[in-house]
């Protein structure tokens, strides 16, 4: 790519418009001096190729990519990384200089640094965590749980056959239990994630009562709108340590940004509050 031409990256998906990894890269771009633009880009799913091909002519280093395109997006790619791999899905690919499309998965990087980063002293290999919800984030979440030692990952979903699926996918440290018997197994938890779309804005409400989970656990929730959710809101209310969503997101982007516009970003309150204005 010629060193003069102007960075381009950007977020693929239909719907598109929710997105807010463009204020998140905008701000990035905006406060180191870069002169790139991150771009929107609403795609359907039968032109996802012809784009995908015509994006470094123009241009592009490399994309976001969002539903419902991360798994589509593997069987096009030349390199994938391991994670990406087990994970079965991507959502950060870049335009090689070689002509090739390297695709990954930053969203269990993102996760971990997002816990690392409010809560220094968390452990995975503590004690056994409680994932909640099957699809392509709890994926996700999994892998990252096991690659930091988690010794066992209980996993409940609304719809036991997919909760199956992924422990057949993962092996041994899952074990998977009905939707109903969650409250039965909070107090063996140190880390309860949500992986659902439970508690978002226009959603209902998830509610566990978390009486039995010991107040030295930590509760997160990807949902990021609202930041607190009623899920962490009853954490709190036993005493527990909680993470909302929005670290996951903003951590998430660094390993992109990075590779296509040449900085690590810092990932501090400024951010924060530019992504949620």
């Amino acid at each position: 790519m010629k060193p003069d031409r102007i960075p381009l990256a950007g977020v693929i998906g239909q719907p598109i418009a929710h997105s807010k990894s463009p204020r998140l890269h905008g701000h990035w771009l905006a406060r180191y001096g870069i002169k790139g633009h991150y771009i929107p880009m609403e795609v359907q799913s039968n032109d996802l190729s012809r784009v995908l091909a015509l994006l470094p002519k123009i241009g592009f280093r490399g994309i976001n990519v969002t539903i419902p395109h991360k798994e589509a997006v593997l069987e096009l790619a030349d390199v994938i990384t391991d994670r990406a791999a087990l994970i079965g899905a991507a959502n950060t690919l870049t335009f090689q200089s070689d002509g090739k499309l390297h695709a990954d998965n930053t969203d269990g990087v993102g996760f971990i640094a997002s816990l690392k980063q409010s809560e220094p002293d968390w452990a995975a290999k503590s004690a056994p965590a409680l994932v909640l919800g099957a699809g392509g984030a709890s994926r996700a979440i999994v892998a990252a749980l096991l690659q930091e030692g988690c010794p066992e990952i209980v996993l409940a979903n609304r719809t036991r056959a997919r909760a199956d699926a992924l422990k057949s996918h993962f092996g041994g440290k899952i074990s998977v239990i009905d939707w109903t018997q969650v409250t039965g197994v909070l107090s063996e938890i140190g880390t309860l994630v949500n992986t659902t779309s439970l508690g978002m804005v226009g959603k209902e409400d998830l509610r566990i009562p978390l009486d039995d989970l010991a107040s030295s656990a930590i509760v997160t929730d990807l949902v990021y709108t609202p930041l607190k959710t009623q899920l962490l809101l009853n954490a709190e209310a036993v005493g527990c340590k909680t993470v909302n969503g929005l670290g996951m997101l903003l951590h998430q982007g660094v390993p992109g940004f990075e590779r296509w516009f040449g900085r690590k970003p810092d990932v501090d309150d400024a951010v924060r509050r530019a992504v949620m204005m």
